[in-house]
């Protein structure tokens, strides 16, 4: 059987629409997964964008003059800018300055008479009074140094009703809140994080991740027999990679569950809070290979403004998002360039500067904002501030810089909308597929315009129908007068 000319063009064209889609995705997915700059589009394409960030210089154990670190697994920087290392294979805390210049090494202190030393630390927190929390996994206990590294007190594994008798207590990660309450991660624990009071006493568990039940599983799993269940795998929370506390002792914290909200923020009820206003899931890359999978975020770093950034393990980048929940920058990945990280295990800022932690290399990235990251953080805090003129300007040149930036857009339609020019936040608005604070803007345009014109409108009608009215009795009166009786 023959096909006929125009079939074979039909078929042709066909072919190569599917090609230049296949295309089209795999360029798009290729972005996510390379190196350059970029960002995601309302359509959740893969935008080119100016890099926010830039790698200054490569810090190492060595170079510090401390001995070489070994497989360091967490880094925190205090109000001050004091930097902590901790480099659990060497069992120590390195204590740096702003300026990256050696202060102090903790690798041993006295308890109970003896001197003790950790084993394998995972985490460390250090409050506003310079006390240091450290997850000693090794040894199953977080242990609480005071200002001048005594013992304060040490956590072991807890006694509770609501804990299995065979639970085995390993801490990885600590913070502690302004009223001392101390909240721990610890492997194994789906329960979410546990709460201890200032005293040390084990209180309760706080903001559990939501079990995801895939429908055809659950379906199976209720039609077997017992012993056909117990083979299945457990519908259980998944675990949280992370957390880490801002100024008003909210928690905010990651997971590894890409279908499931990674990142979240947890009042004291272990609530989620976190806004999600902007068009963009928060998940890392939108776009990924199947080879590589979704992203897996391990770390979050909160600072001033709401702001906060995440480390995803699988391709080493560093995601920045507002407080509303807009993607701001990404940059980051994995290679052996300057920049780049082999095994990426945590984030912190110092200022405005991001430290990068890489466990496998045992080095330290120091990365600094260009011109266009700075206008970014500087606009998001400013609009923070309620400084909607400054934001408004800013946003403008980020735009400039940026024209693919869709949630600039919108911060300059926010900017308008505080400062009551609701028409043009509308324009803005529309810009950046914002649809919910477009409904709000046009709102408050409409009220604006029915205050401005409500006056002469009522005025004009009320003449008009005095007028009609006027007109009306004269009319009668020239009919009576006339003699003359038209009926109606």
């Amino acid at each position: 059987m023959r096909m006929s000319i125009p079939n074979v063009k039909k078929y042709l064209l066909a072919a190569a629409l599917c090609c230049l889609l296949g295309t089209s995705i795999g360029v798009n997915a290729a972005h996510a997964e390379g190196s350059g700059s970029y960002n995601y589009s309302f359509w959740n394409d893969t935008t080119p964008a100016p890099a926010a960030y830039e790698a200054t210089s490569l810090l190492n154990g060595a170079q510090l003059g401390v001995g070489p670190f070994k497989n360091p697994s967490d880094i925190h920087v205090t109000a001050d800018k004091e930097i902590y290392v901790l480099d659990s294979g060497n069992n120590r805390i390195v204590v740096l300055d702003e300026h990256f210049k050696p202060v102090k090494v903790v690798d041993s202190f006295d308890y109970k008479g003896k001197k003790d030393t950790f084993n394998n630390p995972q985490g460390i927190f250090v409050t506003d009074r310079k006390e240091l929390f450290i997850a000693d996994t090794g040894n199953k206990r977080v242990v609480h140094l005071d200002s001048n590294l005594r013992v304060a007190g040490v956590l072991e594994a807890p006694k509770s009703d609501l804990l299995q008798a065979n639970f085995d207590f390993q801490p990885v990660r600590v913070v502690v809140d302004t009223a001392q309450r101390i909240y721990v991660m610890s492997t194994g624990v789906f329960d979410g994080f546990m709460e201890f009071n200032p005293d040390g006493a084990f209180t309760s568990f706080i903001g559990a991740n939501r079990v995801t039940v895939d429908p055809v599983e659950l379906f199976w799993k209720r039609m077997s027999t017992q012993a056909q269940r117990s083979q299945m795998v457990m519908f259980t929370p998944t675990e949280f990679t992370n957390l880490d506390m801002d100024d008003e002792g909210f928690i905010y914290a990651t997971s590894g569950d890409y279908s499931n909200n990674p990142i979240k923020k947890l009042n004291a009820q272990g609530n989620d809070i976190l806004r999600r206003t902007g068009y963009l899931s928060l998940v890392g890359d939108i776009r990924y290979s199947k080879d590589v999978g979704p992203s897996r975020l391990i770390d979050i770093d909160v600072t001033d403004s709401e702001m906060y950034s995440v480390l995803d393990s699988k391709r080493g980048r560093i995601f920045t998002y507002s407080g509303d929940g807009h993607l701001m920058y990404i940059f980051g990945g994995l290679g052996n360039q300057m920049g780049q990280f082999n095994t990426p295990a945590a984030i912190e800022r110092v200022g405005d500067d991001f430290l990068v932690l890489d466990k496998a290399f045992g080095e330290i990235t120091v990365f600094q904002t260009t011109a266009y990251g700075r206008m970014l953080n500087e606009a998001v805090r400013s609009y923070y501030r309620g400084d909607e003129e400054k934001a408004f300007d800013l946003y403008q040149q980020a735009i400039n810089m940026n024209a693919n930036l869709e949630f600039a857009y919108s911060g300059v339609g926010k900017a308008l909308l505080r400062k009551g020019d609701y028409k043009g936040a509308m324009q803005y608005f529309k810009e950046s597929y914002d649809q919910v604070n477009y409904s709000k803007a046009y709102l408050l345009y409409r009220k604006q315009v029915m205050r401005e014109y409500f006056p002469a409108v009522m005025t004009g009608l009320i003449v008009l129908a005095a007028a009609l009215l006027f007109f009306k009795k004269l009319r009668k009166r020239m009919r009576r007068q006339g003699g003359v009786t038209i009926e109606s």
